[in-house]
Formats: C-alpha cells, structure tokens, sequence
C-alpha cells in the first residue's frame, strides 16, 4: 500500500506538472518524434494478425449462428474499441515505456536528478511532464493507425478468405457502429498513453542498485502497466455500456 500512495503521489504531482510553465516544448518533440519512431512499425505489423483473427473467428462463429450478414459490425466494433487501444497499450508500454524508464533510470544512478533538484529544477517539469503528454499523442494517433490497419486485415480476410460479401460487411457495421464507439477507443488509448509514461517515470526515477536495479525497474515497469491496462480497460469498457445506449438493443 505505500509503494500504491506514493505512486499515486508521484502522479498527481507529474500530472499537475503538464500545466506549469514555462512549458518545454522541445523536450516533448523529441520524445514524441522518439516514442512514435519505435511504436509505429511495431503497432502496425501487430495490428493486422489482430484483425484477422478477429476476423477469421467472429466469421465462423456467426456462420453457425446464421448471421453473416453482421460480421462486419462485430469485427469492426471489436478493433476499434478494443483490440485497437490494448494493441497501443503493449507497444507504447513495451517500446516507449521501457525507454523511458531505462533514460530515467540511467539518469537516477548518475545522480543528475539528484543535481537537477541541488540547482533548482524539478525533475517531473522538466523530464517527466513532457513524456506523459508526447506518450500520450502518440498512442491517441497510433491508436487511430491501428484501427485502420486492423481493419483493412480484417476485411481482407472476411472478404477474400471466407467469402464474405463486401456490401453486407460495411452496411453492418454502419447499421450498428456509432461515434461514441470511435470516441471511446480514443479516450482509453489516450488513458492507456498517459499510465504507461507515469508508471515507467515512476519506476525509472526511484530505480536503486546501479546498472541491475534499472534493469530490474525496466522489467517491472513493463509487467504493472500491462496489468495496470488491462484493469482499465475492464473499468472504462463497463462504464461506457452503462453510459451510451448501443444501436439494436
């Protein structure tokens, strides 16, 4: 419960740290430039596996059930509002979050966080605050790539892999999807963003033990935020059903 309160600390005071000026600017260009470079490519070869399988079972499955006519909808809504986020999530997590928290980490053992504070700066402005807000844009913009790309897979493999028929599986999808299932998808990629940079900063700027403890600190970071996502996308997904009204319902 203390390692939870003073997480729980260190975020809000990191957070609170996105509104102070003067705003690095700088800083927050290159993480982003830094965390998309390593995310896209990734983002993108996983997504289309992602796609096809959904595709390729939600097929069979309304098959037996004699609804084909409704796979598009079901495909289409299962990428967009959560393969698509958890996709973004593990890629930010595992690329950009283990990098940061390694740089954060490596600066901590060298003590120049701890110069830093001795002249005045506060680390989480200067460092932190900058790599929450760039990890977030870029899991809200991958989140939008992966949506696309999973997609297209999963069109591909309806179409021309099970015979679907390209009319029904875009109708479908417009009779059941609406903005709101977009919308979602982009707040828990956007949440999804801002946990991972604060759980690897947290991680990286308490690391002790020289060289291992940042490498011990790198592989805890990666295994909380899995955890950590995976319970809000329970959370957010429940709260949404309750909240928007779903089409044919």
């Amino acid at each position: 419960m203390a390692a939870a309160g003073l997480f729980f600390a260190f975020a809000l005071d990191a957070l609170r740290g996105l509104f102070r000026r003067p705003w690095q600017f700088r800083e927050f260009v290159q993480q982003a430039w830094f965390v998309s470079s390593v995310s896209i490519l990734p983002a993108a070869l996983v997504s289309v596996p992602f796609g096809a399988v959904i595709a390729l079972q939600l097929g069979s499955l309304v098959r037996q059930l004699g609804a084909q006519s409704f796979t598009g909808a079901a495909a289409v809504l299962a990428v967009v509002r959560e393969a698509g986020p958890i996709v973004t999530a593990l890629i930010i997590a595992g690329a950009g979050g283990s990098a940061i928290c390694a740089d954060l980490g490596a600066r901590k053992i060298r003590e120049e966080l701890d110069a830093m504070q001795v002249l005045g700066i506060d680390p989480l402005h200067r460092l932190v605050a900058p790599r929450i807000a760039a990890t977030m844009l870029v899991a809200v913009l991958l989140n939008g790539l992966v949506s696309v790309v999973g997609v297209c897979g999963g069109y591909f493999f309806n179409v021309v892999l099970q015979g679907g028929t390209p009319g029904a599986y875009l109708a479908s999808f417009q009779a059941l999807g609406q903005p709101p299932d977009l919308v979602v998808g982009e707040i828990k990629a956007l949440v999804f963003g801002a946990v991972a940079a604060l759980v690897a900063s947290y991680k990286g700027m308490t690391a002790k033990g020289g060289p291992k403890g940042v490498g011990d600190a790198v592989n805890q970071s990666v295994v909380i935020t899995f955890m950590l996502l995976f319970a809000l996308n329970f959370v957010i997904t429940a709260v949404y059903f309750q909240i928007v009204p779903q089409k044919g319902s």
